[in-house]
């Protein structure tokens, strides 16, 4: 993708769950589209082969509805096969030179890095459109993950050009001062998902992001 196009990515990024209940799923996030929500990562690490390809079609055509782009975690043949803007790979996810060979130009590839300034450097060299860091805060999806600090993000902002993304137990609560750190893309789970209103908690992320790029 030109660096036009991932300049412009910014806002709101949310993560589906491990949900199994495919309709369950598409309920929620049609919510968190409505809300405003502009990107969306599918990601299912415990789903069969089978599953992972119904729930990717199905969010495939609710964010064709809502206009909202469609990134596939760790699963580049997936992504080009339900026509999704771009993949997703983490560190064990595999090679990102290839990957970028294989999408193209046009879509998006987004990198995990950690809290690694150089693993993001590298990521950006193959191809990499945006990088993401993490975990800032404890992360119910990953209550292991190492976690990163907000020093890591104004170092990546002064030094990487590239749209950033923050993840880790983000929340509304929690989440202004990584915006003002320099994160361009708030990557959320769980403030989302298991929101008692979904499209709510989407709008107040927006705004929130809106105001702290304002500021």
């Amino acid at each position: 993708m030109n660096q036009a196009e991932a300049g412009r990515l910014a806002g709101l990024y949310a993560v589906t769950p491990d949900w199994p209940d495919t309709a369950r799923l598409l309920a929620v996030t049609e919510a968190i589209l409505a809300g405003g929500c502009r990107l969306l990562q599918y990601r299912h690490k415990t789903a069969t082969d089978g599953l992972r390809l119904e729930q990717a079609l199905a969010l495939r055509a609710l964010t064709r509805r809502h206009g909202t782009r469609l990134i596939v975690n760790d699963d580049v043949e997936l992504a080009l096969r339900v026509a999704a803007e771009g993949a997703h790979l983490g560190g064990e996810d595999g090679d990102l030179a290839a990957a970028r060979q294989r999408l193209g130009p046009e879509r998006l590839l987004g990198a995990s890095c950690y809290q690694s300034l150089a693993t993001a450097r590298q990521a950006r060299a193959a191809g990499a459109d945006y990088v993401a860091f993490g975990s800032f805060f404890p992360s119910p999806t990953k209550p292991r993950a190492g976690r990163a600090e907000l020093a890591l993000l104004a170092e990546a902002r002064r030094t990487i050009d590239a749209p950033l993304a923050a993840i880790g137990g983000i929340n509304l609560d929690n989440a202004a001062p990584l915006v003002s750190a320099g994160a361009d893309l708030l990557a959320v789970i769980s403030a989302l998902y298991d929101a008692p209103d979904p499209r709510a908690a989407a709008e107040g992320f927006n705004r929130m992001i809106l105001k702290g790029t304002m500021a």
